[in-house]
């Protein structure tokens, strides 16, 4: 097959030309620059990360030379000890990432819904609000930071509904929801409540995976399915407004990489 030049002159394919360089996505960078995000990132929530990093990876290097000197393999434990070194500094740093992750999204409206995504197989949930209510006026214009909102998830413990924002509004929220998910689901599926934040009888951002993973398994995956698709109809029919300039489905997500400090 044969193109033509400007000046007309038809110019041969070459067959064993070079292939084109694939342009790298801005959006998808690779894992090292990945992990300079993540440590980037660490460094500015807790400057000391850096040094639990060194210090746990000395840790485990100076057990391998004990042993070795122990066992008089010194080369061969050192060898081993390298990549237990690195392990250990990788963990660190994985928690340290994920405690700066929730202080980043602490706080912000619709922060329950990036926390939900780290829940596995078995649990349904919603990114927008079953509930929200918009707080007070601030010069005019709607503080968004006082709006309480309710998210929803269904699983083997039965369904879960998420209250954040103020206390006061979050409860009376919390309360009305659960009274239509009874009515729907009725006595046999339970219906628990957590309000998310600080505070007595709150749970922290960061513990709201932990503990909605502790609560007691009634359901199986096939009723918990089920429990989702009556859950769906109801939130089709009565969703309530979200605040105006509220967007959950915005909020900054954690990645799960970031979290195991990959």
């Amino acid at each position: 097959m044969s193109t033509s030049t400007t000046g007309g002159e038809p110019t041969k394919k070459r067959r064993f030309g070079r292939r084109a360089k694939k342009v790298k996505d801005p959006n998808k960078p690779g894992r090292i620059a990945q992990l300079r995000q993540v440590l980037t990132m660490t460094r500015k929530a807790d400057p000391a990360a850096i040094w639990w990093m060194l210090l746990s990876a000395l840790a485990v290097m100076l057990v391998a030379v004990l042993i070795g000197l122990w066992i008089d393999q010194v080369v061969y434990l050192v060898i081993i000890g390298l990549p237990l070194a690195l392990l250990a500094a990788t963990v660190v740093l994985g928690r340290k990432a994920e405690r700066a992750a929730f202080t980043q999204i602490e706080g912000q409206p619709g922060a329950t819904s990036a926390v939900l995504g780290q829940l596995r197989r078995g649990w349904f949930y919603d990114q927008e609000p079953v509930a929200a209510e918009a707080g007070g006026t601030v010069r005019g214009m709607r503080d968004l930071h006082n709006a309480a909102m309710v998210f929803r998830a269904v699983g083997k413990p039965g369904v879960v509904l998420l209250g954040e924002g103020p206390r006061g509004a979050a409860q009376r929220l919390l309360a009305g929801e659960r009274k239509r998910v009874a009515r729907v689901v009725g006595d046999t599926v339970p219906v628990h409540t957590i309000i998310v934040g600080k505070g007595e009888d709150a749970t922290p951002l960061r513990g709201v995976v932990k503990k909605m993973r502790s609560l007691p398994k009634k359901l199986n995956n096939d009723e918990a399915m089920v429990v989702q698709q009556r859950m769906k109809a109801l939130g089709g029919k009565n969703r309530p407004p979200i605040p105006a300039g509220v967007d959950p489905t915005r909020t900054p997500r954690m990645s799960r990489r970031a979290l195991r400090g990959r």
